[in-house]
């Protein structure tokens, strides 16, 4: 146990909890991302209430969502502490050094770009997920989502936080996802092509699929 809390604190073994739970949550968002497509079979919400409903009463996604939770939590302060040692190894800021070619700028704004998905998960919770949640404790019933969405979306402001938080999560996919295999140990010379091609559809897909719910609610192409 004790090697364990070691290993945990140290540089290598942080990167491996970061990459270990990113790939945890990009689990999350492929669950997540599937039932929100429902709503775009347009049936008036049947479709996408009845998967949201199972996802929002069945035990072993319940349990899973306490897992996830810990998991936001571990990726999040061992990403910070992260970027704070490195921080500190490297005082002299970005801005004055110029960057390597090969580095993009999302490998070298991924803090950024997470503190923007942070504050971004903060609104999407407080609007639907804690709303739900505590009335589902103290009522015993789930809220309407498929209207609650409807209503919120009417908001040209909600909107484009949505958008721009689809537009963080799509530059921090791109650049994690493939991270996250190499801080693993999983990138292999002949299949590190495969990875990249399908960490950067990933990283397209998910996010449009998120950002059309909104914009077509907004435009009444659903509802």
């Amino acid at each position: 146990m004790e090697w364990f809390i070691k290993f945990t604190r140290s540089t290598i073994g942080r990167k491996f909890l970061v990459a270990l739970t990113g790939l945890f949550l990009i689990s999350f968002l492929v669950v997540h991302c599937t039932i929100n497509a429902m709503i775009f079979y347009n049936d008036g919400g049947v479709t996408f209430t009845h998967w949201a409903h199972f996802m929002g009463t069945n035990p072993v996604i319940r349990t899973l969502e306490i897992v996830l939770i810990i998991g936001f939590l571990i990726h999040i302060i061992d990403a910070l502490i992260l970027w704070r040692q490195n921080r500190k190894a490297r005082p002299v800021g970005y801005d004055t050094v110029k960057p390597a070619e090969k580095v993009t700028w999302s490998s070298r704004s991924m803090t950024l770009l997470g503190t923007l998905i942070l504050l971004f998960l903060v609104v999407h919770t407080s609007s639907f997920w804690i709303p739900n949640r505590t009335h589902q404790i103290l009522q015993g019933e789930e809220l309407p989502l498929y209207d609650m969405m409807l209503g919120k979306f009417q908001s040209p402001v909600f909107v484009v936080i949505y958008i721009f938080g689809c537009i963080s999560l799509f530059y921090h996919l791109l650049h994690g996802f493939k991270s996250a295999f190499q801080s693993l140990g999983l990138n292999h010379v002949k299949y590190n092509g495969a990875i990249i091609f399908v960490g950067t559809a990933f990283s397209i897909i998910v996010p449009i699929i998120f950002a059309m719910m909104p914009i077509s609610i907004y435009f009444h192409l659903i509802g």
